[in-house]
């Protein structure tokens, strides 16, 4: 019985399948455009971000609350207004 090896095509191989698995990577970073895809990427930066979006979501909320406060007090302004 005689076993053949060919070490250069094995490391070929290899490399081959590194690479790959890098493009598949970076095209997936290229097509969503986003720095951070899985937690994988970059956990400490996704927990940064994702705190970063909830404070985001909070000041939009508490913008939104405040403009509805200023509508309600132009209605009760106008009502007075119609009323003397």
């Amino acid at each position: 019985m005689r076993i053949n090896n060919n070490i250069m095509a094995l490391n070929a191989h290899r490399q081959l399948g590194v690479n790959q698995a890098n493009s598949s990577k970076s095209m997936e970073r290229l097509s969503s455009g986003m720095r951070i895809n899985r937690a994988g990427d970059d956990a400490a930066g996704l927990a940064i971000s994702e705190k970063m979006r909830g404070q985001i979501r909070g000041l939009k909320q508490a913008s939104r609350n405040a403009q509805d406060g200023i509508s309600l007090i132009q209605t009760a302004e106008g009502a007075l207004n119609e009323t003397h």
